[in-house]
């Protein structure tokens, strides 16, 4: 896994080993990136289940400010901070080792807003409709921000978040992997 473009390009990103984990893809990446690229530039990410990390540390080679990266695994967290030391980063970034809804819960409490969220949860979980429940309820968006879900069930999540006050503008389908664009009404 590397970063694709930007000030870091080409540097290769540590990753975990196993099969609970599940990189985001750079043939997933690169299209993504093309289509945030306008608004990454002073942006501020989170990447709430970093991982690795690549997803937010891939914002800021691309011009995004700071960025948030979150996990709950202590393993993901090793990853994570070197990959931020490799990337010279560690002046941008914020790491929060935690659950994703008591890490939600405290951004809210300090009245961080984001331009970007990523949300890449392990695949069959509900753990995007929550994240994406705590995320409106906080107004972590700031106005014109965006979430961005990846996932294999397309369907079930966009039939669970339709009671939530959220509009999914756009997708994006490759191979499996599907992107869901979501704004506030």
């Amino acid at each position: 896994m590397r970063i694709i473009a930007g000030r870091n390009k080409g540097t290769k990103l540590f990753t975990l080993d196993g099969i609970n984990t599940r990189p985001t893809l750079d043939r997933v990446k690169e299209p993504l990136f093309s289509i945030i690229n306008f608004s990454l530039v002073d942006s501020t990410v989170l990447d709430l289940f970093s991982g690795s990390g690549a997803l937010a540390l891939e914002a800021i080679s691309r011009g995004a400010k700071e960025a948030y990266l979150c996990d709950n695994s202590r393993d993901a967290i090793k990853i994570i901070k070197q990959n931020i030391e490799k990337t010279k980063t560690e002046n941008q970034t914020v790491v929060i080792t935690k659950t994703f809804d008591k890490a939600l819960q405290e951004l809210a409490e300090k009245k961080v807003k984001f331009d970007i969220i990523f949300l890449d949860p392990p695949y069959k979980t509900d753990y995007a409709e929550k994240a994406t429940e705590i995320i409106v309820e906080n107004d972590l968006l700031k106005d014109n921000g965006i979430i961005i879900i990846e996932t294999d069930e397309k369907n079930r999540i966009v039939e669970k978040i339709q009671n939530i006050d959220i509009t999914m503008y756009d997708e994006r389908k490759y191979g499996r992997v599907n992107l869901l664009f979501l704004r506030k009404e």
